[in-house]
């Protein structure tokens, strides 16, 4: 019994030591200096970058950071992994994340990019049918990330469209961190997660009616398949066309604001369409 009580100990000492060093070494990387030529990568690729203000844009900094040491990037299909390919990945993944303090997708380990798009076949995580397909993206929960390098880098550089694959896949991964894609990410307290299906519940109601009659929604169609891709589809409007989103489903907007923590209206780009 003294021995069992010494090892679980010993195993607890062992834990506690090795998440003080990773919380020492996160917080380190969100404070080391960002490297000029990442900058550069940015300036040319991201059009939201040179709009975020300085708060936000050093906390996307940090996050990179920690996203590109802690990540593995595998290419597929012939794509190289260059910097120019990681640092635009990682820099639209953590824009999901600047407005909160929150963990890196701790249960995110891999990034897969293809050059274009690829064949996937069998239903993933978000249901479907057996029958290969052609995607842009998609995410596991198993911890990976698959995406079309030519559509990430289209998605950075046309940032006010509403279509991001790389918005899109994280942010299932953040529907995902609780085990479930469902269209609910982990919240803040009990209380936001009826507020949430509250508004999430009748706002799918109404999508739903919409296009079914065909009519224009300010977020992408795809969003009818399921509550998950409603969810990933109402992300990539708000990040994407924060104006148009508000004045159409304002209740939504809302309750997107308080989870992801920023306003995307107040970061001084304009918008088309």
């Amino acid at each position: 019994m003294i021995f069992m009580i010494f090892m679980f100990f010993l195993g607890f000492v062992v834990w506690w030591i090795l998440v003080s060093v990773r919380r020492e070494r996160v917080k380190g990387l969100m404070n080391a200096e960002f490297p000029a030529e990442w900058s550069d990568i940015l300036e040319k690729n991201l059009s939201l970058y040179s709009c975020l203000p300085a708060d936000l844009l050093k906390k996307l900094h940090g996050y990179i950071n920690v996203f590109l040491a802690e990540k593995n990037f595998e290419g597929c299909g012939g794509q190289n992994i260059t910097d120019e390919v990681r640092v635009t990945i990682a820099a639209q993944a953590c824009i999901l994340l600047v407005g909160r303090d929150v963990k890196c997708y701790p249960k995110l380990r891999s990034v897969i990019v293809y050059p274009h798009t690829y064949i996937a076949s069998g239903r993933g995580d978000f249901g479907g049918d057996d029958v290969p397909s052609v995607r842009l993206g998609e995410s596991w929960q198993s911890g990976a990330v698959v995406l079309s390098w030519d559509s990430v880098k289209g998605g950075a550089v046309n940032f006010d469209d509403g279509q991001n694959v790389t918005l899109h896949e994280f942010a299932h991964q953040l529907d995902q961190e609780d085990g479930a894609a469902d269209g609910t990410p982990v919240l803040d307290g009990i209380s936001r997660y009826s507020s949430w299906a509250h508004t999430f519940g009748d706002g799918y109601s109404v999508f739903l009616e919409r296009v079914e009659k065909h009519r224009k929604t300010v977020i992408d169609d795809y969003g009818a398949t399921n509550p998950a891709e409603f969810f990933a589809t109402a992300t990539e409007a708000f990040f994407e066309k924060p104006d148009q989103f508000l004045d159409k489903m304002p209740e939504m907007y809302q309750e997107l604001k308080i989870y992801y923590n920023v306003d995307p209206r107040e970061w001084g780009r304009g918008e088309k369409g």
